[in-house]
């Protein structure tokens, strides 16, 4: 079975934030009271800037999309991660920006590569997000509900 995610992580209030500067946006609830945004092909659309510079360390960052995490994330921190898994094997890169810059990161994780004792790239990101790990839970990626959905388009809603 497939995974993929291409998403913006942060609290439910900053992404209300975010969604309200760019209507195509559209906020999805997690546990802990944080929330993601799916990266979808309309969102990427919209905030790529043609010309400009990528983030090196992701597969798909949109052009000049750094500037707006820079800008979003003086009101608190936000991460943008990547993860793409086919029968338990695959990547994840995440990145954390705090205060106009990136403050964790770009972390990643390749395919057959063992995992950090920090926690996968993902993981990591969450938990400066603010996420915790209670009893029961595997890590911070199962305890905020990222398995809920095996793809960022699932995410959207209508």
């Amino acid at each position: 079975m497939s995974y993929e995610l291409n998403a913006l992580l942060a609290t439910a209030d900053l992404l209300d934030v975010v969604a309200a500067e760019v209507p195509v946006a559209q906020v999805a609830r997690l546990a802990q009271g944080l929330a993601l945004i799916p990266m979808t092909e309309r969102l990427h659309g919209v905030l790529n800037v043609p010309g400009d510079r990528a983030e090196p360390g992701f597969t798909r960052f949109p052009a000049g999309f750094g500037r707006r995490l820079e800008a979003w994330s003086q009101a608190g921190p936000i991460a943008y991660v990547e993860a793409d898994f086919f029968g338990g094997a695959g990547t994840q890169q995440a990145a954390v920006w705090l205060h106009g810059r990136i403050d964790l990161g770009p972390l990643r994780i390749e395919e057959d590569e063992p995992r950090s004792a920090d926690g996968t790239p993902i993981s990591q990101a969450l938990r400066r997000l603010g996420a915790t790990v209670p009893e029961g839970r595997f890590d911070e990626f199962d305890a905020v509900g990222l398995g809920a959905q095996r793809h960022s388009a699932d995410w959207v809603r209508g």
